[in-house]
């Protein structure tokens, strides 16, 4: 008699139905293989060792030369830029080689060193993915904004009234101050015609003021604009002042104030209806 399917009986002696065994897994690795593989691992192990206590050496008993930098992230930028020099040295040329790879980190070498740039103090670390959601965030206010400016051209109505808004920003890097406000001349409607360096204050061409709802619509944009920011670049736990702080002060002879609290920027902001805060405009620069 056949047995029917699903009901096995496995080994000779087992009970119908019961599971099948295994055979047990043989090691196909001979002692000499074994050997070997256990001893690239240390070999591995004491490379990486010794890789890693030369570079604490390194650190500790080397000097870096001065126009590279004092700080960690200062060194960072300078080879950055070094890079980026010979970046474009090779694409001028079209041709990637070793020469010409060669030739372009000397001649950026020499440029950063014969025609240095004006220091550019780095006080925060990079946040891969609050930059990310930054530049998603940017690209949203941009459509959003787009639409918003080409409606208001051609729709029938009277146009719209633009103002200059004054706004505080909550930002102690000039560098990140100065991505900030490239931020906001990027997206339309709005335009940043002055900066306060001094007090961190703002003066932005706002494109439609014309009710309050509008008005606050700009200052939760900006406090968004400052928050992300802050979070991208100089989050307080990570954030300490460069030996070039401040070096624009020192130059321009302006006088230090106190540091800038982490406030929101509508909250460290006057009213927008007081006339010192919105200077209303006619489209044609007139004041009405």
């Amino acid at each position: 008699m056949s047995a029917k399917p699903g009901t096995g009986t496995g080994n000779a002696g087992d009970p119908a139905g019961a599971p099948k065994r295994r055979a047990p897994v043989v090691s196909t690795k001979g002692p000499v293989l074994s050997l070997l593989i256990n001893a690239w691992r240390l070999a591995l192990l004491f490379v990486c060792w010794h890789l890693i206590g030369g570079l604490v050496w390194l650190r500790s008993h080397i000097r870096l030369p001065a126009w590279l930098g004092s700080d960690s992230r200062e060194v960072a930028v300078r080879l950055w830029t070094i890079g980026w020099l010979a970046f474009v040295w090779v694409l001028l040329w079209g041709t990637v080689s070793w020469a010409n790879i060669l030739g372009g980190v000397v001649l950026a070498m020499a440029v950063v060193t014969l025609l240095p740039l004006p220091r550019v103090p780095v006080e925060g670390r990079i946040h891969p993915l609050s930059v990310l959601q930054l530049l998603v965030r940017l690209i949203y206010d941009f459509m959003v904004s787009s639409v918003q400016i080409g409606w208001m051209a051609i729709r029938p109505g009277r146009p719209p009234l633009g103002a200059v808004v004054r706004v505080r920003v909550a930002i102690k890097s000039d560098m990140v101050l100065t991505l900030a406000v490239d931020y906001l001349n990027l997206v339309p409607g709005t335009m940043v015609l002055e900066i306060d360096h001094r007090r961190r204050m703002l003066y932005v061409h706002v494109f439609d003021v014309r009710s309050e709802k509008k008005v606050r619509a700009f200052y939760e944009q900006v406090a968004y604009v400052e928050r992300m920011f802050v979070k991208a670049f100089e989050r307080d736990s990570e954030w300490h002042p460069s030996p070039y702080h401040g070096i624009d002060e020192d130059f321009h002879h302006v006088r230090p104030i106190e540091p800038v609290d982490r406030a929101p920027a509508q909250a460290s902001t006057d009213s927008a209806a007081e006339p010192e805060e919105i200077a209303d405009v006619e489209p044609d620069g007139r004041r009405p």
